[in-house]
């Protein structure tokens, strides 16, 4: 497919031209990442990464937008970068296997940054929104794919959501085909090309690059609307790049999204899911436990972090947060976050925990994440599961009534009742594609009202 083409997609592409299961699956996508949102305001990084934006992040010209669940007005830029750190500071965001990575986390808030204008005729209407909101994750998962094909290390996912988010600041700002393709060049040389394995192995606020990569998009849009030059995004135009993406527009790969039951790595949730399997089948209490094993593959393995002093290494463990899922039965952002993390009975399961590697669960990533667990119990016995790959892939997808269940609990985090019940129904409202988002952008802006507690 050549770069016009792939223009063509962009800038024509409209509402009536999604299949009925994509538009579908753009409100399942809108309502979780939602919900992670509301939880991630309640987090240090997105306190401080809010005011950093507030601070240095004006706007001028009448282009101020709001803060995700924050209100203040700053430049869209500043709104993208806020907002795709938010939800990167709960990871329970939804992912695309081959890409590694998650495209939502920033098309979302870059989005949401785009769409507000200076007075309710200028905000955009709701076809045009969720449209976007599919171009933003199709754009997205390729350049990722693509990225992870042809280069020899493994970046975040800010590195190719970046090319995205400038897509649609392009085509917000009906940018003639010149000036998207400088849009998309700027986008793709200026994205946070940042070390995965380093925040695997060294977990800090850095994360996974949402917010840089939504803030380097939004920000390369309206470079090239002035025109700044930047062409051409090689993920898009190099000879290596075309097979992924013959089939844009053909193929909805938003389509085999999975999407998190747990708010930890992704890599930890086939071992955290079967040891909570093994609980529940023979009524466990962690005091029941030795000690706990898991054979995974190498990437998941690297997750190795058993004391975390902060939510960020708790989220980016293995031991950790399958230990506090065996404590509690269940692993919500409370137990890995706060006075969760000083818990005695999780810090001597997670201590004790064998992490080893499986070399046919290393061939199957990253399409499929595989581990098994083995309960060693204090009456001698040992329990081993089953391989399991967890819940929430597109073959074994998580329901809709359970991703609504997901939100509801995710913003009681942060909103009051009222203010969930009305986020819900601006999202249910704006996936019909009738209307405006000035519903949605008033009910995601609104500053939390809820203290977010620290402990289970």
């Amino acid at each position: 497919m050549t770069i016009s083409k792939i223009l063509d997609f962009l800038h024509g592409l409209s509402f009536d031209d999604l299949p009925s299961d994509v538009k579908h699956q753009a409100w399942r996508c809108l309502l979780d990442l939602c919900g992670v949102a509301a939880a991630g305001s309640g987090t240090e990084l997105s306190r401080i990464i809010r005011d950093h934006a507030a601070n240095h992040f004006g706007a001028g010209n009448g282009s101020a937008v709001r803060m995700l669940f924050d209100g203040r007005r700053v430049s869209p830029a500043g709104a993208a970068l806020a907002g795709g750190m938010a939800i990167d500071s709960v990871d329970a965001h939804d992912g695309y296997p081959a890409a590694k990575g998650h495209a939502g986390a920033a098309v979302l808030p870059a989005l949401l940054a785009l769409a507000e204008g200076p007075d309710e005729k200028t905000c955009m209407d709701a076809a045009e929104f969720m449209t976007s909101l599919v171009i933003g994750y199709e754009l997205a998962i390729r350049a990722g794919v693509t990225l992870h094909a042809t280069a020899p290390d493994y970046h975040t996912s800010g590195a190719w959501v970046a090319v995205a988010c400038a897509g649609l600041g392009a085509r917000r700002l009906k940018l003639d085909p010149g000036r998207s393709r400088h849009a998309l060049g700027i986008a793709e040389y200026h994205g946070p090309r940042s070390q995965m394995m380093r925040c695997i192995d060294h977990p800090t606020m850095l994360k996974d690059g949402a917010g840089w990569g939504a803030m380097a998009g939004v920000s390369a849009a309206y470079l090239a609307a002035d025109g700044f030059t930047g062409a051409p995004a090689i993920t898009l135009e190099s000879g290596d790049a075309a097979g992924h993406w013959s089939d844009l527009g053909t193929r909805w790969l938003m389509l085999d999204q999975y999407f998190k039951p747990y708010p930890v790595c992704r890599w930890a949730q086939p071992a955290t899911e079967a040891a909570l399997d093994l609980r529940k089948a023979h009524g466990l209490k962690a005091s029941d436990i030795d000690h706990v094993e898991v054979v995974s593959f190498h990437e998941a393995c690297r997750l190795a972090t058993r004391e975390p002093v902060d939510t960020e290494a708790a989220q980016y463990s293995l031991p950790f947060p399958l230990a506090a899922a065996l404590v509690h039965g269940e692993l919500e952002p409370a137990q890995i976050d706060g006075a969760a993390l000083r818990d005695p009975e999780t810090l001597r399961l997670s201590r004790g925990m064998i992490l080893s590697e499986e070399a046919s669960y290393n061939a199957h990533f990253p399409a499929e994440r595989f581990a098994h667990v083995a309960l060693y119990l204090k009456d001698r016995r040992i329990l081993t599961s089953e391989p399991s790959c967890g819940r929430g892939n597109a073959e074994n997808p998580l329901s809709d009534a359970e991703i609504r269940a997901k939100f509801r609990r995710y913003t009681a985090r942060r909103l009051s009742g009222a203010a969930s019940d009305e986020l819900e129904k601006a999202i249910q409202e704006i996936s019909t594609g009738r209307g405006t988002a000035t519903s949605l952008l008033k009910a995601v802006t609104a500053p939390a009202l809820v203290e977010q507690a620290d402990s289970p």
